[in-house]
């Protein structure tokens, strides 16, 4: 059976639709890639890419579509609510269809060193990828973002798992990585008070103490005039949607806010909306294999 893999770049413009649409193009009538979705975000000055398909193919188009990035998007000018550290920031590859999470690290190594190759971008391998335990998650590679990482890429614990301890003057560095699927999730608050939205963060994040496998923060919505809880939700099993959901509504009416809304970033699994869709319609047998399209698909 063919393999499929995932890829979820993150490239850090949002703004400037002329340069997303130049990256975008990178993924367009390839053969072997299908090309799930294109997210720009103005406030966080950010877009992510969702793309599936065979692995040579979407490798070549990745490779491809970092080489634009560098060329357009200069770091010491970019400025946006979400961290960074690069022109494209980070690029997980997930496995899909008859691929594992060991498949999936030799892809990720086999990009970082072409990247670093061909572009001159220092790399670090992330997650499961990752060469050493401070590197496993994404954050504390990021800790400085762009503007600290020339500094920090100089430490002996920060050497870069591809290219020279210094960081590409315009594209800065680069995170590569192999992961299983996570949720990227965002919910609005009807507030414009940052403190609020970074107490109700710490409140659900496992490394403040709240749910395990969520990473958190804050982030302005100025268009909006709203702050968010932004988030990875990176074991959906564990930490189902629907639970932090509800936990986020919980935190916010300590401080008297609503919740607004939310919104979902990329692609995600089906079981990881379903299991919501069966708590919010007390579905006391589940779906249980109802879902149509599913069984098409089978």
């Amino acid at each position: 059976m063919a393999k499929v893999v995932q890829c979820v770049p993150n490239f850090s413009e949002g703004i400037n639709l002329d340069v997303v649409d130049r990256i975008a193009a990178c993924f367009k009538d390839k053969a072997g890639v299908t090309l799930m979705g294109v997210e720009p975000d103005r406030d966080y000055n950010r877009t992510v890419v969702t793309v599936i398909g065979d692995p040579d193919a979407v490798v070549k188009a990745v490779v491809e579509a970092v080489g634009v990035a560098t060329e357009l998007i200069d770091m010491r000018k970019q400025k946006g609510e979400h961290p960074r550290m690069g022109a494209t920031d980070v690029v997980p590859f997930i496995p899909i269809k008859d691929m594992t999470v060991d498949d999936c690290i030799e892809i990720s190594k086999t990009v970082a060193k072409e990247i670093n190759e061909k572009y001159g971008i220092p790399i670090f391998l992330y997650e499961n990828s990752a060469s050493a335990p401070n590197r496993i998650a994404l954050p504390d590679i990021r800790k400085g973002q762009f503007e600290g990482m020339g500094e920090k890429i100089k430490l002996p614990e920060w050497a870069p798992d591809y290219g020279k301890a210094e960081i590409h003057p315009s594209a800065g560095v680069t995170a590569v990585g192999s992961r299983m699927a996570l949720v990227a999730f965002n919910i609005n608050l009807d507030t414009q008070n940052v403190d609020i939205a970074k107490k109700i963060a710490m409140a659900i994040r496992g490394s403040s103490g709240g749910f395990k496998f969520i990473q958190a923060g804050p982030a302005e919505i100025k268009e909006k005039n709203i702050m968010q809880v932004t988030m990875n939700i990176k074991n959906y099993k564990k930490n189902p949607v629907y639970r932090v959901y509800e936990t986020v509504k919980m935190e916010a009416k300590k401080y008297g806010v609503a919740v607004l809304g939310s919104e979902i970033i990329g692609a995600l699994p089906l079981e990881a909306v379903s299991e919501s869709l069966e708590y919010y319609l007390g579905l006391e047998e589940g779906l249980n294999g109802k879902i149509i399209e599913t069984k098409l698909i089978d």
